[in-house]
């Protein structure tokens, strides 16, 4: 929330705050929704339940809004919401919501720009679905994370946890760490933290079109 003053954030925060601790429920999948969230800090997890499985959907940060099904009438929650780290948000209902808005154009501009964001994630993802090979669904993710980002001096540098990745890609963590321990073994990426710095953003899309000749010859993709 950069577009609000000091003063406003903690205006608002006195009246619409809450805080949860790493690890809590801030609501479950199936409850009546009757709050949004908007992140101030912390990073929180969407999980969707999938027969006896829950896979992570995206891992938000500050300024991110979720729980958007509560702006509809009488709403249930179409995934579970989870605190992965100490997390402070606003927690608006739905007429509270509209007046935030209302007031704030450039907040109101700030959540346009995510619902954008969220919309290219999910074409990432159904992109991600029609390939069969797993390391192809990483490299492609990247490719899509390093196009956001303008080059450094030392390349394309993207700030995303295993977990964040493995949301993004579809996969579970294990396999995304085996995919990008190979791209590293290869050269094409770099790991600092919690930071992958792709070196050679042209070498890596020169990977991604080798892989998609190699599972065409297979006869894997359709």
């Amino acid at each position: 929330m950069d577009e609000l003053g000091d003063a406003e954030r903690a205006q608002l925060f006195s009246r619409f705050g809450r805080s949860f601790e790493a690890g809590a429920p801030i609501y479950a999948e199936g409850d009546e929704a009757t709050h949004c969230y908007l992140i101030q800090d912390g990073r929180v997890r969407l999980v969707k339940r999938i027969r006896s499985t829950e896979r992570s959907l995206t891992v938000l940060r500050p300024g991110d809004l979720f729980g958007e099904d509560a702006l509809m009438t009488s709403a249930r929650r179409g995934a579970a919401a989870v605190a992965l780290t100490d997390v402070s948000a606003l927690a608006l209902d739905r007429r509270t919501f509209g007046v935030l808005l209302s007031s704030n154009p450039d907040v109101a501009l700030r959540l346009v720009e995510q619902v954008v964001r969220r919309l290219r994630h999910a074409e990432e993802q159904l992109e991600n679905a029609m390939l069969r090979d797993r390391p192809s669904r990483v490299v492609n993710t990247l490719l899509r994370l390093a196009a956001l980002h303008e080059r450094t001096p030392e390349g394309h540098v993207l700030s995303i946890s295993p977990l964040e990745l493995s949301s993004r890609v579809g996969l579970d963590v294990d396999a995304v760490k085996r995919a990008v321990q190979q791209l590293r073994d290869g050269g094409y990426i770099r790991i600092h933290d919690e930071r992958i710095i792709v070196p050679d953003l042209a070498a890596l899309r020169e990977l991604y079109e080798l892989l998609g000749k190699k599972e065409e010859a297979r006869g894997g993709l359709v």
